[in-house]
């Protein structure tokens, strides 16, 4: 029976190649854009290459840091390299080269999708499931527009799709036996070995890139904990173990520049970014945990911190318990906005707030509060790299004044929601589809949730910090492609 032309369309991955490469040029194009980080990495990236040294400059010296990982900016001095440019020159070299990645992510992700499918009644349709998975992530605009920036996320979602595809593979063995790697009686015999170390190494890179990385691992270990644990416990601690040796092998470069540079024991990045002779802002940011959820209110207040006044006025209502509470924040953003400069004894009157409202409200701070920015980072508009204000509110005023920012906000807000909660469904369906495919939904599930948990503790609730688990929502939405009547 021959296939309708529009389905033979839509069943050819180059045709999704090139809408997805069209996408990622629109956005590179029409809407090049730079971040808070962007300066900080490029100013990295550009020391690494001229003088060697992961530095920036701090009162006109050259001074070594570990405000962030080295991977992005070592993609960025290699970048630098090959174009000849540096800093804002070169960011155009720098986005086709994270159009590329993210091309490849996208083949990653059919693949993820496709391993799925092998565990599943419909593991025929596998190719159906790589084809609709293509189509889902070269389309998805939420990592597409993060290839016109200089930002880690392209490459941290690359390296996810990558881990994850091991990590899958070691799981669930009928998906390590679809991959066909080890043709050697050797390296068959050691394919779960093997495949413990590469997952492991995967993660490191990762880590070099965005330090939470190694939640991913974590995860891994509590679900092959649980698979073989009670059956081959030996084998099992051997492959955790194996997977841990992986991931400190590309990290290993790093923590050795950091003893020998910095005097300093560090694998990843501090806790608190400062640098040298700035306090650490914990009282303030104790403060902001008590009611900061929403990341519109991160740029009125955590960004000015040190940088701009700081307006009481500006602070939503919520992060006052009573108005003396509310005088004592005002006088200390007062003594703030005069200098620009954050003391100590500003920070202890925040610290005493936080404690105080935490004692008086221990749920708000310790649940609400994280749920409300778990919620916020997750279903959003995600325009924070586009022209975009998105209001919505007061819905009337705000189609009157600006009808295609509203039409823009709502259909991306919806077109988010639309992704979720197809990967829920595709959750559902593969738990509910075969008893072998449920270590994969745990370790996919399990690493949204731990991620979005730890997301939740540190100071700027920002929505991009969940697009390395894009990866998994579309290889869990593709799933509902495959035909209904073989999942019965």
């Amino acid at each position: 029976m021959r296939k309708h032309p529009m389905k033979r369309l839509l069943g050819n991955p180059w045709l999704a190649l090139v809408a997805g490469l069209l996408l990622r040029l629109f956005f590179v194009f029409r809407f090049p854009s730079d971040s808070g980080d962007t300066p900080l990495y490029e100013e990295l990236a550009a020391n690494w290459l001229r003088h060697g040294a992961f530095a920036m400059r701090i009162d006109g010296q050259l001074t070594p840091v570990d405000l962030r990982m080295p991977g992005y900016p070592g993609f960025l001095a290699a970048i630098y390299a090959l174009s000849g440019h540096t800093g804002a020159a070169a960011r155009l070299a720098v986005s086709l080269a994270q159009v590329f990645v993210d091309l490849l992510s996208c083949l990653l992700i059919a693949a993820l999708a496709a391993l799925l499918a092998r565990l599943m009644p419909y593991r025929a349709h596998h190719r159906r499931i790589f084809v609709a998975a293509l189509w889902l992530s070269l389309l998805c605009p939420f990592i597409a527009n993060y290839t016109a920036v200089p930002l880690t996320e392209v490459l941290a979602a690359f390296l996810t799709a990558a881990t994850l595809l091991a990590l899958l593979a070691l799981i669930a063995p009928a998906c390590g036996e679809q991959l066909s790697l080890f043709q050697s009686a050797w390296a068959a015999r050691n394919a779960e070995s093997i495949l413990a170390v590469l997952a492991g190494f995967l993660t490191g890179l990762g880590t070099l890139f965005r330090p939470e990385a190694p939640l991913l691992l974590a995860v891994s270990w509590i679900v092959l904990a649980f698979v073989w644990l009670r059956r081959r416990w030996a084998h099992c601690l051997r492959l955790l173990a194996l997977s841990a040796l992986g991931c400190l092998l590309p990290l290993a470069p790093w923590a050795a520049r950091n003893a020998l540079t910095l005097h300093e024991a560090q694998l990843l990045t501090p806790r608190y970014t400062q640098l040298p002779g700035e306090i650490v802002p914990r009282g303030f940011i104790a403060w902001e945990k008590t009611w900061l959820w929403r990341f519109r209110d991160v740029y009125l207040v955590s960004w000015k911190l040190d940088q701009e006044p700081i307006l009481i006025a500006e602070i939503p209502a919520g992060a006052f318990d009573t108005p003396a509470e509310k005088a004592r924040i005002a006088a200390a953003l007062a003594a703030h906005n005069r200098t620009l400069i954050f003391t100590e004894e500003e920070d202890t009157v925040f610290a005493a707030v936080a404690r105080e409202r935490t004692a008086r409200h221990p749920l708000r701070t310790l649940v609400r509060i994280p749920l409300a920015r778990a919620a916020a980072m997750w279903f959003t508009p995600r325009i924070e790299l586009l022209p975009f204000s998105g209001n919505v509110f007061p819905l009337r005023e705000a189609f009157a004044d600006d009808p295609v920012d509203l039409s823009v906000t709502a259909g991306f807000f919806l077109l988010n929601f639309f992704y979720v909660g197809l990967a829920a469904w595709g959750a559902l369906r593969l738990w509910r589809g075969e008893a072998a495919a449920r270590p994969a939904v745990a370790l996919l599930a399990g690493y949204v949730l731990l991620r979005t948990a730890f997301l939740t503790t540190i100071e700027t609730p920002e929505p991009r910090y969940v697009i390395p688990c894009f990866p998994i929502l579309l290889a869990l939405a593709a799933q509902l492609f495959a035909p209904r009547a073989d999942s019965r």
